[in-house]
């Protein structure tokens, strides 16, 4: 019985203070107003899944969705170290790179969709130490599209310069390769930041 007791009034002793602390932060206060930059970046993103010195590695697969015909079977889950160029050639200026994951969702083996997140950080220049994250969904697209298809991705925060970034960015595709899913894409980016 004292043991139960002691545990009650340990009990309302922890659910008194929890309403002290709770107003701790629930102060709200104005911020002062500040204001919006624009920024429009363009440069280039080199996906390699393939060859001796790959940037982006298969983490995960279902055992059911294996189809060893598809560069990106259903399902599959992908981590990214890929590098950002000034100049459409993987050998180019590297300025950067964007790191993140992205899981295949296509069923079909002849197209490419993907859920993505990635941050895309500058090691030099202007931006150098900023980044800019981007969390969208990689529309549904041949393995091997034109040159005049454009798909649109939602940028949801940033660091550095970027802090607090909204905006999006436009790829396209500049060369792809369907049988080894290496791809260069031109992007075109605006941000909306402070």
């Amino acid at each position: 019985m004292e043991k139960q007791m002691i545990f009650a009034w340990a009990m309302i002793f922890c659910l008194a203070v929890a309403p002290v602390y709770g107003q701790y932060y629930s102060k709200t206060i104005k911020a002062p107003p500040r204001v919006e930059k624009m920024t429009r970046l363009r440069f280039f993103y080199h996906d390699i899944p393939s060859g001796k010195n790959p940037t982006t590695f298969l983490i995960a697969q279902a055992n059911i969705t294996q189809d060893f015909f598809s560069p990106s079977p259903y399902g599959s889950l992908y981590s990214m170290d890929d590098p950002l160029t000034l100049e459409p050639e993987r050998t180019s200026k590297m300025v950067g790179n964007a790191q993140g994951l992205y899981l295949a969702l296509s069923r079909d083996p002849t197209k490419f969709t993907a859920v993505f997140y990635a941050d895309f950080a500058f090691t030099i220049g202007k931006f150098k130490g900023s980044s800019f994250s981007l969390f969208s969904r990689y529309p549904l697209t041949d393995f091997v599209p034109g040159p005049d298809v454009i798909r649109e991705m939602a940028i949801v925060g940033g660091t550095g310069a970027f802090r607090m970034a909204t905006g999006f960015a436009l790829f396209r595709a500049t060369s792809s390769n369907a049988s080894t899913g290496d791809a260069s894409l031109e992007v075109d980016v605006a941000l909306y930041h402070y």
